[in-house]
């Protein structure tokens, strides 16, 4: 009787398990959340991929978006909540090597016209004079009418700018020039 209970019992759990929504999709074992809460709206991941060099796998970066969306000026360009989030899963990123690879990001986002939103671009690499390390998780939040909320682990560090600095920073991963392209197409969800 009481075999007979519990295989009854580990077949209704396994059940569940196995009919239950997905929550994370996991890339390089980092568990990418399926959704992004902001505000009252919750995001979906658009994409995820590793942002690799030289060989070397740096960060997870995930991309999240109201609705599911391959082109990436498109994204770039929208006025609605969207959120990117950097997983580091690598000791090799410093502080110093954070803020380098940013600001090319920025210069190639721009197509090297930095001047329009320079003084946000100042604003926000002071986020990265704080030690990274293995682990940390970056949260870069656009919020229309109030601009890109910056979090570390969780923490709010500073609110950033207004759309056009949005696309600036959103440009280093998703703009004709990015950061690295098999990152762009799969936050594009294309891979």
């Amino acid at each position: 009787m009481k075999k007979a209970l519990l295989t009854g019992l580990t077949s209704v759990m396994l059940a569940g398990a196995l009919s239950a929504p997905v929550l994370a999709r996991t890339v390089e074992g980092v568990d990418v959340p399926e959704t992004y809460q902001v505000m009252d709206q919750n995001l979906t991941l658009n994409g995820a991929g590793t942002r690799s060099k030289w060989f070397m796998d740096l960060y997870v970066g995930g991309l999240y978006v109201p609705q599911a969306q391959k082109n990436g000026e498109a994204i770039i360009n929208a006025d609605e909540p969207q959120a990117i989030t950097l997983h580091i899963i690598s000791g090799l990123i410093t502080s110093d090597r954070m803020s380098e690879a940013t600001l090319e990001g920025f210069e190639a986002s721009t197509h090297g016209n930095l001047a329009p939103v320079q003084s946000d671009i100042d604003q926000f690499m002071a986020v990265f004079k704080e030690e990274i390390k293995e682990g940390d998780v970056f949260d870069l939040v656009y919020v229309p009418g109030e601009g890109v909320r910056v979090l570390k682990n969780g923490k709010l560090k500073d609110t950033v700018g207004d759309l056009a600095f949005k696309k600036a920073l959103f440009g280093i991963w998703l703009s004709d020039k990015p950061a690295q392209e098999d990152l762009k197409e799969e936050m594009l969800g294309k891979n």
